[in-house]
């Protein structure tokens, strides 16, 4: 069990107006990835914030070219203690969304850490900076209670996650030696709600989809055409109920995941969604029938229309458009095949009459989950639960998306994410913002599930540590 002194030095760090002030320094650089002067930004985030960071814990530090060469940097800090101990991995990004300045309520300016009550307005704020601050703020805080961890430290920190992470699997592929590790302990995205701790085990996958109806290169008059000329928006209305239909539910079986497995079933059983402030209300009657909310969530797949349009739907003109397009999103499980989605689309449109849609895929990241019954998935939630008063949330995966694949598929991990905001941030949007009480509440938990992985009690179900053959050199 965690020593109260630690929990209150957790939470005094918080109080003091030290996070705060941490933080503040983060949201300062503008490490907007999709923009040429975040890479600037990046560079001076990674040497002024992060390697003293890492440093401040004992590591040696690397900084790693990107094998892609459109892609940013990676830093990697590594303490090792021994080789008898187990070995953790962290994770986190550097890189932020676009500011979106002068788009923030209040004039408030994305790069200055505001606060307004318990919100903590800053670009990065939740995703990711305060969240990797917590990690490493936790570490900082084990290591002066006690000198040392009780396990081997890796810390993988990448810059270019808010463009699809470029690089970063084949950095990890060419890599295995410098993150072999026994876990992966990361947090980013959401809790389930703001009230909720959580863990979450994976991340959906998503393929983005173009159709295309592109028929002529003019637009004729639709009194002297009209129902002798095909219309491409109508028919593009058509092919995309015939891929989902008004209701939201998939029309296409191969596009379905396989039936939801009972542990995932049992693991999101009383799981409520949405109900926080600011949040809309599900709509009765959307999605796949005879699911609840958080199975639909969590544990099936949607197809959603991110995009639509033809012609000018400002300006309409007594005409037939020549071309219409749209852009559609398949939210997918792990376990759903999705090796042949664009030829799979257009068999199911010429099925249907549509030949003339062409489907082509831009973009597209895989799904993946460590399973609900991974002994480090108890082992985590029970250490959760003996450090606070609330039921700790596992769900097996995320809606959204997270290069989790990296590390279960390529490096072999089980991975236990444990999330320090909540969905109602506003991350990647004006106004993304951290909640200081769980800000507080997580530094508590992070500070206990990394103490309790230094100090394994023969009560509680503990993984064993890692093989001799990872071959882990003496502490530099």
């Amino acid at each position: 069990m965690i020593p109260e002194k630690l929990v209150q030095r957790a939470q005094e760090y918080v109080h003091s107006g030290a996070f705060f002030a941490d933080l503040s320094a983060m949201v300062a650089h503008r490490t907007e990835s999709s923009r040429p002067h975040g890479r600037i930004a990046v560079r001076a985030y990674l040497d002024e914030v992060l390697v003293p960071a890492l440093t401040d814990l004992g590591c040696s530090v690397a900084e790693y070219a990107n094998p892609d060469s459109s892609g940013p940097p990676f830093l990697v800090g590594t303490r090792l203690e021994s080789p008898e101990l187990p070995t953790l991995l962290c994770y986190g990004h550097a890189d932020v969304v676009d500011g979106h300045a002068g788009r923030w309520s209040e004039g408030r300016d994305p790069w200055t850490l505001t606060a307004n009550g318990d919100r903590w307005y800053g670009r990065g704020a939740a995703d990711n900076k305060g969240q990797h601050l917590v990690n490493l703020a936790a570490l900082r805080l084990l290591l002066a209670e006690q000198g040392s961890l009780g396990f081997n430290l890796r810390f993988l920190f990448e810059s270019g996650e808010e463009i699809g992470s470029p690089g970063l699997a084949t950095f990890a592929e060419a890599h295995r030696e410098q993150l072999r590790a026994d876990v992966l302990i990361a947090s980013d995205g959401p809790r389930l709600d703001a009230r909720t701790p959580t863990l979450f085990l994976g991340a959906r996958g998503g393929v983005r989809l173009l159709l295309d109806v592109d028929l002529r290169t003019d637009a004729y008059h639709s009194g002297n055409w009209g129902g002798i000329l095909r219309n491409p928006a109508t028919t593009l209305a058509g092919a995309i109920a015939a891929l989902v239909d008004g209701h939201g539910r998939i029309q296409v079986p191969a596009l379905l995941p396989p039936e939801l497995p009972d542990p995932v079933r049992e693991a999101l059983a009383g799981v409520a969604v949405a109900g926080g402030p600011g949040d809309p209300a599900p709509d009765e009657g959307w999605g796949e029938p005879g699911l609840s909310a958080a199975e639909r969530l969590y544990g099936r797949n949607t197809l959603e229309v991110l995009s639509l349009g033809s012609a000018d739907i400002d300006h309409p003109v007594n005409a037939i458009p020549g071309r219409a397009r749209a852009v559609l999103q398949l939210r997918y499980v792990a376990g759903t095949d999705v090796s042949r989605i664009p030829e799979v689309v257009a068999e199911h449109l010429t099925a249907h009459g549509y030949p003339m849609v062409d489907v082509t895929v831009h973009g597209s990241f895989p799904a993946s989950r460590t399973p609900l019954d991974d002994p480090w998935v108890s082992w985590a939630k029970t250490t959760l639960e003996q450090v606070t008063d609330k039921a700790v949330a596992v769900l097996p995966n995320i809606g959204g998306s997270l290069p989790n694949h990296v590390f279960t598929d390529i490096l072999g991990l089980p991975t236990l994410w444990l999330p320090h905001s909540y969905p109602g941030c506003l991350q990647h949007a004006p106004d993304e913002h951290l909640l200081g009480t769980i800000a507080r509440e997580g530094m508590v938990l992070a500070t206990a599930l990394f103490h309790a992985l230094g100090h394994p009690s023969a009560g509680r179900p503990f993984p064993a540590p890692a093989e001799a053959e990872h071959s882990l050199c003496a502490r530099p």
